[in-house]
């Protein structure tokens, strides 16, 4: 379109070339007790292409990794969460299966730390808000990394 007031959209000012976010097709399992929060990953990681299972209770997802550990690719938890903490699950994931690639984000802990998580065979710790951008470069890099 042009005319008074108008530019080519090629050349319009605020007209940038997004570059996409890393994208994927693996099976991720999305643990947090807050059900918006489950809702909000789910919805990203699909729209990125991955296959997702949200759940909001961490000792049902936990059986449920038990019951199919080679169903899913990744697993992303918060910390803080009734019943079971994210560092506690992480711990019950890596009995299962060594070397599972595990994100654990949170807003706020005062238990547990990114070096402590780390050593514990947690592959990345984010803490909550993050950008889209963020997770999905943390997923890319974990999913590629070799233990």
């Amino acid at each position: 379109m042009s005319g008074p007031g108008w530019s080519s959209p090629a050349r319009h000012p605020f007209q940038r070339a997004r570059q996409p976010f890393p994208r994927g097709t693996e099976r991720i399992l999305v643990v947090d007790d807050d059900a918006m929060q489950v809702l909000a990953m789910t919805k990203l990681l699909e729209h990125l292409g991955y296959r997702v299972v949200g759940m909001t209770n961490a000792v049902e997802a936990l059986e449920r990794f038990r019951e199919e550990p080679a169903a899913f690719d990744l697993v992303i938890m918060d910390q803080t969460m009734p019943r079971l903490a994210g560092d506690e699950m992480a711990r019950e994931i890596l009995r299962t299966r060594p070397g599972f690639p595990v994100i654990l984000c949170t807003g706020y802990t005062e238990t547990l730390d990114e070096p402590q998580a780390l050593a514990l065979g947690i592959r990345a710790f984010i803490m909550k808000p993050f950008t889209v951008k963020e997770i999905a470069e943390t997923i890319r890099r974990v999913l590629v990394t070799e233990h």
